[in-house]
């Protein structure tokens, strides 16, 4: 699968995104030319080749009035605007209308973390009109970025926030800035050692909006990697990667719970294995072995979704006499399945249908044909033949 993975070990800001995605292609400048005739409202673009570290590769430079965001004072010369503004500027720009969609989408979700940082409706939410320009150019450049790399999936590591303070235009405030602790729940995410603003809204938003996965590369075979060269100087190497290829999509992971019991009956082993299925399992069953002193007994597996791990553990422990689970983490070659119910001379019976792999296969649901060749007085030989699978 086609894919981008965003390495974030110093952050994610709107112009690094850009610019890593940028060095993708093989002539940045044509992305420049692109964006800069869209003539976005007082922006302008400058790309230059720039190293941290020693490590080379282009920074992507926004100015708006011919000034970068971070002169504060030039931010407070200038008026404000609001989502609905924002949403003009956006929807009268020569762009597809996938670019337009994702870039409001993506603004729309730093308007809703400011919204939750003030306090305020989404409406009355003032953005400093340097800054909304800016951000507008770096989101529209990352999708347009995206449009032209044409990814089919994008996953990212777990990203530096930093720590410390930050000065802005409302005063001092702590790292992460509130609208960027907003944005990046439930995204995997850690100060790091290096004290600065590493992540910042727009950063945050664009991989909020883009990224399903958050996690380690995955196994990928890379074509190119793209260096996104970031403005300030730390003491690690203020870059992001961008890397472009092929990646073997993720097999389902699941979970193995077992357990060793030799002082439980049959019968009571085969409801606890009923309870199992009842609530969700994915499978249950039992295996006889032998224990210490040449003992029979049983060995109850659970297979179960990773996250149902516990729900699944404390029922084994309710229903059994045993006194501890082992838990097992285990991927899995899965296909696809749905059920349907088809209709036979003997009545309807509820088939399922598995595809994966190149293989297709078809199975009935053994209760409805035991039950119809019951009702219908028929053996389940003549019901299976009636289904004409």
């Amino acid at each position: 699968m086609r894919t981008i993975y965003f390495e974030c070990l110093a952050g994610a800001s709107g112009d690094m995104i850009m610019s890593s995605l940028a060095d993708l292609l093989p002539d940045p400048n044509i992305f420049i030319k692109k964006i800069q005739d869209l003539k976005i409202p007082n922006v302008t673009f400058e790309l230059d080749r720039a190293s941290k570290c020693g490590i080379n590769g282009i920074h992507i430079t926004v100015k708006v009035h011919g000034d970068e965001e971070d002169n504060t004072e030039h931010c407070l010369k200038h008026s404000h605007s609001k989502l609905d503004a924002i949403h003009d500027v956006i929807d009268h720009l020569n762009v597809s209308q996938n670019v337009k969609k994702n870039a409001n989408d993506i603004y729309d979700l730093i308007a809703e973390a400011e919204s939750n940082v003030h306090k305020k409706p989404i409406d009355q939410i003032h953005f400093h009109e340097v800054g909304a320009l800016d951000a507008i150019a770096d989101i529209v450049g990352v999708c347009m970025l995206l449009e032209m790399l044409e990814p089919e999936q994008i996953i990212s590591s777990p990203v530096r926030l930093g720590f410390g303070h930050v000065s802005c235009a409302h005063g001092i405030i702590p790292i992460p800035a509130p609208a960027t602790e907003y944005l990046i729940r439930n995204i995997p995410s850690y100060a790091g050692d290096a004290e600065g603003e590493f992540c910042t809204p727009t950063g945050a938003a664009v991989l909020k909006h883009f990224t399903k996965n958050f996690k380690t590369m995955p196994l990928m075979t890379y074509e190119n990697v793209g260096y996104g060269i970031g403005k300030n100087d730390y003491s690690i190497a203020n870059i992001m990667r961008a890397y472009l290829g092929d990646a073997k999509d993720d097999l389902p992971e699941i979970c193995e719970l077992i357990c060793n019991i030799d002082d439980i009956t049959p019968e009571e082993l085969g409801f606890a294995s009923d309870i199992l299925m009842e609530n969700g399992a994915l499978d249950a069953f039992v295996t006889p072995i032998v224990m210490k002193k040449n003992r029979s007994a049983f060995m109850l597996t659970c297979l179960c979704r990773n996250d149902e791990s516990e729900i699944f553990a404390k029922l084994i422990m309710k229903h059994t006499t045993t006194l501890g689970v082992r838990q097992h983490l285990c991927s899995r070659y899965e296909m696809h399945s749905c059920t349907e119910t088809i209709s036979t001379e003997y009545g309807p019976v509820r088939v399922k249908y598995s595809e994966g792999y190149g293989i297709k296969k078809n199975k009935a649901e053994y209760d409805d044909i035991a039950k119809l060749a019951h009702d219908n007085n028929a053996s389940i030989s003549d019901v299976k033949k009636s289904l004409r699978l």
